[in-house]
């Protein structure tokens, strides 16, 4: 799929991995929707990229939100053709701590918004996407989730990210199976430690000592890295159904 006069949303596109491919698929032609809960830095992106970029907000744990945001697109740009869910959160908590076992509704909520509100996007771009009509390739739509490297080699107080995580990849086969007969295919990529807000309240120092666990290069990721693979998968027909690593061949410890 090429990108020039196709719609696409991105779910926490607002900062980090969701802002960096926003900026790369307008930047090839690509009309976006910048779906996020923080309305401020939505829009200031917005204001960066101009005309061909719109901002809705969404949490995704509000299928009602999920629901205006996809139809945000039709209404907007008149049809849907890409969705990359960069939405997501973590919160470290131990099964058992000092202070008793795990947090049960931090829990839920993790998976909630990391692993349903990614569900929730997708069906709903799907169900609008699969009325596209096909291109050459006989294709309507793409989808791209964002996994993590902990889905694999999740680390000590990791047991909420991880599992939420370990569930994209998943289900990342099964809807791309579930849609092929739509032409609409579903890719996962998974991430190592990259410079995203999720680190962003480390001190400097914590960082670089995370980037030195990467063999190479050696440090954490760059958002466009991310980007630039979102957009490739985008542009190769036959990669469908597969989790990717993006991850500087790191394989994470237990802590």
């Amino acid at each position: 799929m090429d990108f020039q006069e196709k719609v696409a949303i991105v779910t926490g596109g607002a900062s980090g991995l969701g802002a960096a491919t926003a900026r790369r698929l307008h930047g090839r032609g690509a009309k976006v929707i910048i779906a996020d809960i923080n309305q401020d830095l939505g829009g200031k992106l917005v204001g960066e990229l101009g005309a061909g970029a719109k901002f809705s907000k969404m949490d995704v744990t509000v299928t009602e939100e999920v629901q205006a945001g996809v139809d945000a697109a039709l209404e907007t740009f008149g049809a849907l053709h890409i969705l990359i869910n960069c939405a997501g959160t973590g919160f470290p908590m131990k099964t058992v701590g000092k202070d008793g076992p795990h947090d049960l509704g931090i829990f839920k909520k993790v998976v909630d918004i990391n692993l349903i509100g990614s569900f929730d996007a997708i069906r709903w771009a799907a169900f609008r996407m699969q009325d596209n009509p096909p291109n050459e390739n006989g294709e309507r739509g793409v989808i791209i989730n964002t996994a993590s490297v902990a889905a694999f080699e999740g680390q000590i107080g990791q047991a909420a990210y991880s599992a939420s995580k370990a569930g994209l990849v998943g289900m990342t086969l099964t809807i791309a199976r579930d849609l092929a007969r739509s032409g609409i295919r579903v890719c996962t990529i998974a991430p190592g430690l990259f410079d995203t807000p999720l680190l962003a309240a480390l001190p400097e120092e914590a960082k670089l000592s995370l980037g030195r666990q990467t063999p190479f290069p050696t440090r954490l990721g760059l958002p466009d890295e991310y980007a630039m693979l979102a957009l490739a998968i985008i542009e190769n027909p036959m990669l469908n159904g597969e989790t990717i690593r993006l991850d500087g061949a790191i394989r994470m410890t237990p802590k």
